[in-house]
């Protein structure tokens, strides 16, 4: 199929981006890597009146580390970032992102803005407590991933704002870091994952810990009950199993033609399992 008709523009800078979107307002989207917006279009799940390139305005990408973080350009490429060492999850997670062809140009920005609840960027951005740059008409505010996601494809923007970068908090210390999913192939969205960042104290003994799940609900995840379980505690193999469950333990997952509810929630239990497993064995060394 191909997309209804639509007005396209190219600003080269960023006033320019949200004085059109302050013109057109729910009649213009933002294009930026494109990955999910143009099937979108080519299949009529959506249509726009205008379609605002982001591609031509180089303020919006770039990564530079500042006050403790990694600010990250919304139109940075998810390429760039794989491997990141400044923010482990992050380089962990762009791996996992449909093929090399998608990263290639699809942005991280992009990825969070979209707000598909299987993706592993919103959940990395949830579980690091990032803080996301957000302009628009009516000026510039930050706003906490916590409190940035609404729905399925659905978030606080307003129709005439727009997602400038993000700020991902840097971990230092003895840290560990782990994404665990499941999908019916390789580059599929994932059916249920977990990302998780674990911090160790004296004794071995978890300082901090945070657990987002995506995929099991209309909006990434907070394990939230089982991050407090682990913290201050030294847990064993059989006790990481007790906090898989607990991630799990009040969710109602979704359930479509790929899975059940019921799978889901049980997948899930192990997902978060082995992905709290793996961050400890990296915060300890090996």
């Amino acid at each position: 199929m191909k997309p209804a008709p639509f007005e396209y523009h190219a600003p080269e800078a960023t006033a320019d981006v949200l004085a059109l979107l302050a013109a057109h307002g729910d009649e213009a989207k933002p294009l930026a890597g494109g990955q999910s917006l143009v099937p979108m279009l080519a299949l009529r799940l959506t249509r726009f009146e205008h379609l605002v390139d982001l591609n031509r305005v180089p303020d919006l990408a770039g990564v530079e580390r500042r006050n403790g973080a990694l600010r990250v350009g919304a139109m940075t490429r998810q390429a760039d970032l794989a491997g990141d060492a400044a923010v482990p999850l992050l380089g962990l997670a762009i791996p996992l992102i449909g093929h090399f062809q998608i990263r290639n140009r699809g942005t991280v920005g992009g990825s969070i803005a979209h707000a598909d609840p299987a993706a592993e960027l919103p959940a990395v951005a949830l579980a690091l407590d990032a803080e996301l740059e957000i302009a628009g008409s009516s000026g510039s505010r930050t706003q906490a991933a916590a409190d940035f996601f609404t729905g399925t494809w659905m978030t606080t923007l307003e129709p005439d704002e727009l997602l400038l970068g993000m700020q991902f908090p840097v971990w230092d210390g003895r840290s560990g870091f782990a994404i665990e999913e499941v999908a019916r192939r390789m580059g599929d969205f994932a059916l249920v994952g977990a990302a998780c960042g674990i911090a160790l104290g004296d004794g071995d003994r978890i300082d901090k810990a945070a657990i987002a799940l995506f995929g099991m609900g209309s909006t990434p995840l907070r394990a939230s009950v089982a991050e407090a379980a682990l913290t201050g505690d030294a847990p064993g193999e059989s006790e990481l199993v007790e906090i898989g469950q607990l991630a799990v333990a009040d969710l109602d997952p979704p359930e479509d033609i790929h899975a059940s509810s019921r799978y889901r929630h049980s997948v899930g239990a192990h997902v978060v399992t082995r992905a709290v497993t793996r961050a400890l064995e990296d915060a300890r060394g090996g």
